[in-house]
């Protein structure tokens, strides 16, 4: 078995450890962030039936992804990193899930390329708790008015919230107003969770766990 399959298994069990001791159970999808590793690490993790992968940087997922994704027809495609709008269409055409709208110009570029593609994305919206000023996302007062403008203008498929709390900080903390604003909007996705914190996440509910580290190792 290759060594990031194992990996994987490991962190499997730790979120089903993790499960047995919290109610209700909300079972956490695992994003495998593959950003800067090679085919040679993913494929064995795609052959044991793992299909949801996180890039970052447009230009490296498609030369990374195309082909793969004529092979593997179960791949679901996760763009977590800042999305330029100029990038946008090329977003639309690979990715099924787009985490890091942050902005009203981004995401009226997105619901033209869904026409003139006749393609949906599911879209999380980022939110940037701490107003970090080096930090994408969108500031938590202005989080609902986003929403509306883009559910009610513009028809965007948004499932849920994205952050990324401050480094070195309590996670815990971000995580559950992550988790209130979320319920405010009768949203049922969260994104959030990554290697150092992702049990943290667990126990707040989170839907969607972007994990790279633990799975593939240091980069």
């Amino acid at each position: 078995m290759h060594i990031n399959v194992q990996r994987l298994n490991l962190v499997k069990n730790k979120i089903k450890e993790i499960l047995d001791k919290k109610q209700p159970k909300t079972i956490p999808q695992i994003i495998a962030v593959s950003k800067t590793f090679p085919l040679d690490k993913i494929i064995p993790l795609l052959d044991a039936g793992h299909f949801h992968f996180g890039e970052n940087k447009i230009q490296e997922a498609e030369s990374k992804w195309l082909d793969v994704k004529n092979n593997y027809k179960a791949l679901q495609l996760h763009m977590l990193g800042k999305l330029q709008v100029n990038k946008v269409k090329k977003a639309v055409k690979l990715f099924d899930y787009i985490h890091s709208l942050d902005n009203e110009k981004l995401a009226t570029k997105i619901n033209y390329y869904e026409k003139e593609l006749n393609k949906k994305i599911k879209v999380f919206i980022q939110v940037n708790l701490a107003e970090e000023v080096q930090k994408s996302g969108v500031v938590l007062s202005n989080v609902e008015s986003f929403y509306n403008y883009c559910t009610k203008e513009l028809s965007l498929n948004v499932i849920g919230l994205m952050c990324l709390p401050p480094m070195n900080s309590n996670s815990n903390s971000y995580f559950q107003i992550l988790k209130n604003t979320s319920k405010k909007l009768n949203l049922t996705e969260l994104s959030m969770g990554m290697s150092a914190d992702y049990e943290e996440a667990i126990f707040n509910g989170s839907t969607f766990l972007r994990l790279g580290t633990v799975i593939f190792g240091e980069r």
